[in-house]
């Protein structure tokens, strides 16, 4: 049975990990028999956000206890996980990994990854492990390819025109337009991406694409 690590970034599309996708990821791997290992660093989000008004608000959250509420459980603290635990490791989006995993919505091209993030990344990707990523997750992925020296992964967040796509191309990366139910698979890097909720407009779409990323991931094991 292959073991595939799942990493949120909070709960909730504008703060942490995107809910949607976050389950929708866990089913594909639930019905392709995986074992799934859920997994979240702590520390504070960058912010919180009031999901139905759209402003910040006045409190502090941690991004682990905030990934519970989706896991329903304890996730596994990410700096303790090694990649020669996994078999495979997946990310979902949501704008908790663009301000929380990384600073990718401040910074854009220039910037920095959560080093215990970055770490697992790289450790996989040495180790010939697959990786999937969802969403904006991409862009964090080519922050993290540039600085390991991997210019030349493959990877999609939709539409060419977006600046997350510009961005992945600033920072190294090729990216690869696609359509929502649709993934783009860098075979020699073994990465597979979807744009999921970048471009999707309907909850169908999304499944479709994340559901593709998860099988192709499992593939490559």
């Amino acid at each position: 049975m292959a073991r595939v690590g799942v990493v949120l970034s909070g709960c909730g599309v504008y703060d942490g990990a995107e809910i949607h996708e976050s389950v929708f990821t866990l089913l594909a791997l639930d019905e392709a028999g995986a074992e799934i290992v859920i997994m979240a660093p702590s520390g504070p989000q960058m912010h919180v956000i009031n999901h139905l008004t759209g402003e910040v608000m006045d409190e502090a959250r941690d991004m682990r206890v905030e990934a519970a509420r989706i896991a329903r459980g304890a996730p596994l603290e990410l700096g303790e996980v090694k990649a020669e635990d996994l078999d495979a490791l997946v990310f979902p989006g949501g704008f908790g990994v663009a301000k929380n995993l990384c600073d990718f919505a401040i910074h854009g091209p220039s910037c920095t990854v959560n080093p215990d993030v970055a770490a697992l990344v790289k450790a996989m990707h040495a180790a010939g492990k697959p990786l999937g990523f969802a969403c904006i997750a991409p862009a964090m992925a080519a922050a993290i390819f540039k600085d390991a020296g991997i210019g030349a992964a493959r990877l999609t967040v939709g539409a060419a025109e977006d600046e997350a796509a510009k961005a992945i191309e600033a920072m190294g990366a090729h990216h690869v337009a696609c359509p929502v139910e649709g993934i783009e698979i860098d075979e020699a890097n073994k990465i597979v991406s979807t744009p999921a909720y970048m471009i999707g407009q309907n909850l169908v779409g999304v499944r479709a694409g994340l559901k593709a990323m998860v099988d192709a991931v499992l593939a490559m094991i």
